[in-house]
């Protein structure tokens, strides 16, 4: 594949930048955080600024509410954004961990931990990745290459010229944090392709994006998953316990991938707990698509098809089950389930565990919303994203899952007998 010269230049400021951050200490990239969440609020003006004008496109083309929310910059959410470049800065440095033994023969060997070079995010409408995913690859080392979706194309570009400048101005090298400003489809056809200059492809968005580029890239994915998750709640649940529980899952952020896509509740209880849920949902303005049972229970929900299970909505849509027992519940999470978040909500220790066991996802929960399912609030720091793969990474992605190792080998003439 031939390649634009431009993006050609971008992989190998990228690749010159990684061997040089391969020299930096804590120290120096502490300080370059420190310093971009500085730049964050002295150019408050200038990116707000520069959001308005993708908000106010993305509302001219008729966009939803969901995805004008994730693209819309707020004051204050940029000073929780800098909040978390100082929070990672106290954070520790996962490069250079690792452990030493000695063979028999007197042979030491060092296993390290080291950047893994040369990272490249695919995202959609969410500016705060650009930040981010620039704070979490400098931290642990990495060169990134930025490409976000159009939809917000002014905001990363200001936002990314901010922090780079203000980290540059702390010694880290040039093309450390670069991202690409053009949209077309071409570029990032290419950049996927880009195996002498890239490392690792971390794709983040909606299912489209993240099976685009796995099926595409020929450089190494980490795949972040779509979050069609779950919460059952079981006969035994405390209803003053569940209800807060679904209402956060669904409504807190209804546009992430943690957010609640599908209830189910054990048939025993349905009769009591869907009215109640019911008209807190309602209350809220969460459409419910519902099993025939639950339109029986609510006869505001209109009847679920077979897609429904298996949809992500990032919305405030909320498909509804009654299931008979925890063992069905179990077999539909099997089956629609993408491996991302799912809860219980129970005061049953037995079925609390067997649930922990028998789900097979990143994180399984009991009397806990999925929305927990986040970097920060696992105190990983900021997150690159929500890994629902096995290899080589898995659930919040932060600072070590964005390491590798190397063996460093220590002899005095050693040889192979």
């Amino acid at each position: 594949m031939e390649f634009y010269p431009e993006l050609i230049g971008i992989g190998q400021r990228a690749k010159n930048a990684a061997r040089r951050l391969l020299t930096l200490g804590t120290l120096e990239k502490n300080q370059a955080l420190m310093a971009m969440a500085k730049a964050l609020i002295e150019h408050e003006a200038e990116i707000l600024a520069a959001n308005m004008q993708d908000v106010e496109r993305a509302e001219a083309k008729g966009y939803k509410k969901s995805l004008l929310n994730r693209l819309r910059l707020t004051s204050a959410g940029l000073r929780e954004m800098a909040k978390a470049l100082d929070e990672l800065a106290g954070l520790p440095d996962p490069v250079g961990e690792g452990e030493f033994w000695t063979r028999p023969n007197g042979l030491r060997i060092q296993r390290t931990r080291v950047p893994l070079g040369v990272i490249a995010m695919i995202y959609e409408a969410r500016p705060n990745v650009t930040v981010d995913s620039a704070a979490l690859c400098l931290k642990s080392g990495n060169a990134v290459i930025l490409r976000g979706g159009s939809e917000a194309i002014e905001s990363n570009k200001v936002l990314a010229r901010v922090i780079a400048g203000a980290a540059e101005t702390q010694g880290i090298p040039e093309g450390a944090i670069q991202l690409i400003g053009e949209t077309g489809r071409d570029w990032v056809e290419q950049l996927m392709k880009m195996n002498s200059y890239v490392d690792v492809i971390i794709p983040r968005g909606g299912a489209g994006l993240i099976q685009t580029v796995i099926q595409q890239s020929t450089v190494p994915v980490i795949e972040t998953g779509t979050g069609i998750c779950h919460a059952f709640v079981d006969e035994e649940a405390d209803f003053a316990k569940a209800v807060p529980i679904v209402i956060n899952a669904k409504t807190q952020k209804p546009g992430v991938c943690n957010a609640l896509e599908t209830l189910l509740v054990a048939a025993p209880i349905a009769h009591t707990f869907l009215p109640i849920i019911g008209e807190e949902l309602k209350n809220r303005g969460v459409e419910v698509r519902g099993c025939e049972q639950t339109c029986a229970l609510l006869p505001y929900a209109t009847s679920a098809q077979e897609e429904d299970w298996a949809t992500e909505y990032l919305d405030l849509i909320l498909s509804v089950k009654v299931v008979k027992d925890l063992d069905v519940a179990l077999d539909h999470i099997f089956k629609y389930s993408t491996r991302h978040s799912e809860t219980i909500i129970t005061e049953n220790y037995s079925r609390a565990q067997r649930f922990l066991r028998e789900v097979d996802s990143a994180a399984v929960y009991v009397n806990a919303s999925t929305r927990f399912t986040d970097g920060g609030r696992f105190g990983f720091g900021a997150e690159i994203g929500i890994s629902t793969q096995k290899l080589h990474a898995r659930g919040p992605m932060g600072l070590k899952e964005l390491t590798t190792v190397k063996y460093m080998v220590y002899g005095d003439g050693h040889i192979v007998e």
